[in-house]
């Protein structure tokens, strides 16, 4: 059997706290990604999305305290020293961020960054570093690449700094993106452009694809397979199509069920999930949902539900799971 692109084994992370106790971002996590593979994370601000694709790259605070295991082709990332994790990060693993406006250097040019990448990768001189990098920009579509490599970053507009972004993350040929909400500092416009920018690159040069965002929607467009976050842990998982029309997870339901629809009556009003995450530092005894969950059970209040399956491709980690109905909200 073929070993996983990326096996991430119980990993954890988590920040000592004034106060001499620990803030628990991510408690136990394990996810696989195949070699061409989309997976999509999901989960509301805190529940360590970013924290996990930060901790994948070893670009986690010195603050951080990590454990577990992540091995990417077969080899452990955890613990490597800087010099080795500089030979994976840009070059065997892109990594593309969530902020356009700040991701690039604002005193260097466009084409100082890029080439940057593949003189440090690949040895490249500085003339066929260029010329690489002005290959790649018109790859995502930026016209008249040469000339834009002489620019600054405060001459590109927010989508077209995002595509020079995902162009230097792609510079090297990775075996893995990781996309790191890519789309949220941009107009819906832009954003369906990068999706699609995104999907085609994909399929021309068989990335695997580990795209996070708080967005079901913009997931459901590029991922096979989802993963839904809360507290630090995964709550459900599995096929796309299924997760997002048929949730198995409480919370799952509730995100889709916020969403606004296109399909509602004029005038109805959203519909929130009450309360907020909790307090990573002071997270309640049992399964971390149970404060906001309607549908809570006696074992929810002492036992923390793990990951377990529902069939051969998807988990819930809850003690009372929804009813598979078979479609739900869906996704708009």
């Amino acid at each position: 059997m073929t070993e996983p692109l990326l096996q991430v084994r119980d990993l954890r992370i988590s920040f000592a706290t004034g106060q001499g106790g620990e803030a628990r971002a991510v408690g136990g996590l394990s996810f696989e990604l195949a070699a061409g593979q989309t997976l999509g994370i999901v989960g509301e601000s805190g529940s360590g999305k970013s924290q996990t694709a930060l901790a994948l790259l070893g670009l986690q605070s010195r603050a951080a305290r990590v454990g577990g295991s992540v091995r990417f082709e077969g080899r452990e990332l955890l613990g490597l020293d800087e010099r080795a994790l500089n030979q994976v990060r840009g070059n065997r693993i892109g990594l593309v961020f969530q902020d356009p406006m700040t991701s690039l250097n604002p005193y260097l040019t466009i084409g100082t960054q890029m080439a940057e990448v593949l003189v440090q990768h690949r040895g490249l001189s500085r003339g066929a570093a260029l010329a690489e990098s002005a290959r790649m920009l018109d790859a995502v579509r930026i016209a008249d690449a040469a000339a834009r490599l002489r620019q600054y970053p405060h001459e590109f507009s927010g989508g077209m700094r995002q595509r020079v972004l995902i162009a230097t993350a792609l510079l090297c040929h990775p075996a893995l993106l990781v996309a790191d909400e890519p789309t949220t500092a941009l107009d819906v416009t832009v954003q369906a452009e990068i999706l699609e920018l995104l999907q085609q690159l994909r399929q021309e040069l068989g990335l695997a694809l580990l795209f996070i965002s708080h967005d079901l929607d913009v997931v459901a467009e590029v991922c096979e397979r989802v993963l839904v976050m809360y507290a630090g842990r995964a709550v459900e998982s599995g096929p796309a199509a299924q997760l997002l029309t048929a949730p198995r997870h409480p919370y799952t339901a509730g995100l889709l069920a916020s969403r606004p629809r296109l399909d509602a009556p004029a005038g109805e009003p959203l519909r929130p999930i009450p309360g907020h995450p909790p307090d990573p530092a002071r997270l309640p005894s049992g399964c971390a949902f149970r404060p906001r969950c309607a549908v809570a059970v006696p074992a929810c209040e002492t036992l923390v539900p793990e990951l377990s399956p529902l069939d051969q491709s998807r988990g819930c980690a809850c003690h009372a799971p929804l009813p598979d109905q078979g479609t739900g909200p869906g996704v708009v």
